[in-house]
């Protein structure tokens, strides 16, 4: 792609005038949280350095301390060109900090910003000077049950599957110059079926400059080769519109190339604000042609039934905890997906960084994209995820690779979501909040069990015989939809008040299979002596569910192990436990569904 810079961190959004803010910080702990009042931001008491974007928990911080620290500090220095300032503003920009940051610049405050999963950005052009200029960040982090923290613990030590906290800064820190009049955001939405691609773009216009003959410059290609080009005027901060991508070369008329797991085609797009042919802005991206709906209980994806082989990905690393060691690793993740034989992967209790999105719409990578979870209900925490949770699906809709949105999973933090109200009502809420935003995609209300209003009937199950599998699952099927039988260690399919009304179906975590080990991690069901074990119960699940005729998917559990949880099909360190040409065997093997 055109648009593609190495570590550059929003890849859908791309400028050239960008500084990489990663490496040496200095760090300290505040216990006492004694920061503020001190005025740390004046004058900085850390007595340490960290290595940014790392978090202090983990070895590649430089630090390495899994203890609970609630007060963290960072600072640095870092150069501004003052010619720049006065036709261009200056942004901060912090790809992800856990959980409320607030950050000053050279002693004043600059903003804030709740939750741990969401980019946020400030408009520091006001507080800099040309030449050396300070950072100060503090970083307020808890293990309130209340907060949005996916698979990190809220308690001392590591249980279950929950894992070492996040705290503080653990994604890319970086600076922009921007243009005085810029575009400030782009909604890019396919139409396959009419070959167009609409777009909303919002403008920063300065009201000084409001009044100015400003253009707006649209060029797509495909393969290098130009599609279209428009020109547009912009008389207010807001434009919609549609782009046809039809096109013919004088003999033969040419309808759009569409996005697939195995012909992920992208086309690049570029946007320019021009006055009097001057540009003022201009701004790299792409998008793809590709349409997923459901017809019925099928998934349809470019109007095709779409089986989905997914595989379950916490995203952590040995070393680094929820942080990609580097561009490079999220690559191998990826390459080492499709390498077991799956079409896609649903990122579980976790936003990944955006390169990863990026690298999966590039390489045809299904992603079904999950919020990390509060654990305790209550108004503080609807009103923490709600906000949350939509900054994430604006930032990640341009992605064509994500063809699901999962708000919820297993109850988790909605747990008596089977009778109470006021529960099934937020789950309801977020379902209709992300359609208003996103009317395309699938929603998932509770991935797992007890679902409310939900696009897909998703269900849980880690039976170890694939017999015994394929058997509830024929024979109760009836049972398990219509809320009779409580499958699944007596989990129902729906809570009160809701029902099955022939959704798609898909068994959304199985497997989950782990080897004999020193004792101290686990797996789903019993432990595997030997790797002949292990194909063969592997097999024998997945086929079975393959064999139902009524499922169009699964996800199994899971990439790779995870701290104290070792049933990945890799080892933390990505080794493959097994030849993946085996497990890519049995995931792509044809079975008779004898599907209606």
């Amino acid at each position: 792609m055109k648009c593609y810079i190495k570590d550059y961190p929003r890849p859908q959004f791309v400028r050239k005038t960008w500084e990489n803010l990663n490496g040496t910080w200095d760090f300290g702990f505040d216990d006492s949280n004694a920061g503020e009042a001190e005025k740390w931001y004046e004058n900085f008491k850390g007595d340490r350095t960290i290595q940014v974007p790392f978090t202090y928990e983990t070895k590649c911080s430089g630090i390495g301390d899994d203890s609970r620290h609630d007060n963290i500090w960072y600072h640095k220095t870092i150069q501004v060109d003052a010619s720049r300032l006065e036709k261009e503003n200056l942004m901060l920009h912090f790809e992800g900090s856990d959980f409320i940051t607030k950050v000053w610049v050279n002693g004043c405050y600059a903003g804030d910003h709740r939750g741990g999963y969401a980019r946020f950005s400030f408009d520091i052009t006001n507080l800099v000077h040309g030449g050396a200029n300070d950072i100060t960040v503090k970083v307020e982090d808890s293990f309130d049950m209340q907060q949005p923290r996916g698979k990190q613990r809220w308690l001392p030590q590591n249980y279950g599957c929950w894992y070492e906290q996040t705290t503080g800064l653990w994604k890319t820190v970086w600076t922009e110059y921007v243009p005085k009049i810029s575009l400030a955001a782009i909604k890019m939405t396919p139409d396959l079926q009419k070959a167009v691609l609409n777009l909303e773009a919002d403008f920063t216009i300065p009201a000084a400059c409001r009044n100015k003959d400003l253009m707006f410059e649209i060029t797509v290609t495909f393969k290098d080769t130009l599609v279209t080009k428009i020109m547009h005027s912009i008389t207010s901060d807001h434009i919609s519109m549609g782009i046809g991508l039809a096109h013919s070369d004088g003999w033969v008329e040419y309808c759009c190339a569409p996005w697939t797991p195995t012909t992920p085609n992208l086309y690049d797009i570029s946007f320019r604000i021009t006055e009097n042919g001057q540009t003022l802005d201009e701004v790299s991206s792409y998008f793809a042609m590709r349409e997923i709906r459901i017809e019925g209980s099928n998934i349809l994806l470019n109007g095709v039934p779409l089986y989905q082989r997914l595989i379950l990905d916490q995203g952590y690393w040995k070393d680094s905890g929820l942080t990609p060691p580097s561009e490079e690793a999220l690559i191998e993740d990826i390459d080492k997906i499709h390498a077991l034989g799956y079409n896609g992967l649903r990122k579980h209790q976790k936003i990944e960084d955006e390169r990863f999105l990026y690298w999966c719409d590039v390489k045809g990578m299904l992603v079904w994209s999950e919020a990390p979870a509060a654990y305790r209900f209550s108004d503080y925490a609807v009103a923490e995820f709600t906000q949350e949770w939509m900054e994430i699906v604006k930032q990640n809709y341009n992605h064509p690779c994500i063809i699901t949105w999962t708000p919820f999973n297993e109850s988790w933090g909605v747990a008596q979501i089977e009778t109470r109200r006021d529960q099934q009502h937020f789950t309801e809420a977020i379902y209709h909040l992300t359609k208003s935003f996103d009317p395309y995609r699938p929603v998932i209300t509770n991935d797992g069990w007890t679902h409310t209003c939900s696009d897909i009937l998703t269900l849980h199950d880690y039976e170890e015989f694939g017999a015994v599998l394929k058997e509830r699952y024929t024979e109760r099927k009836e049972d398990i939809l219509d809320n009779s039988f409580y499958f699944a260690n007596y989990r129902s399919a729906y809570g009160k008040g809701f029902a099955y009304h022939g959704q798609p179906v898909i068994i959304t975590e199985f497997g989950g299979i782990a080897f004999n080990s020193d004792g101290t991690g686990w797996g789903y069901g019993n432990l595997v002596n030997g790797k002949e074990a292990f194909i063969q119960r592997f097999d024998k699940i997945t086929t079975a569910i393959k064999e139902l005729p009524y499922v169009c998917g699964y996800c199994y559990t899971q990439v790779t192990d995870v701290v104290q949880e070792i049933n990945g099909l890799m080892d933390m360190d990505r080794n493959f436990k097994i030849d993946p040409e085996i497990i890519k065997e049995i995931n792509e093997r044809d079975v008779i569904r004898c599907r209606k």
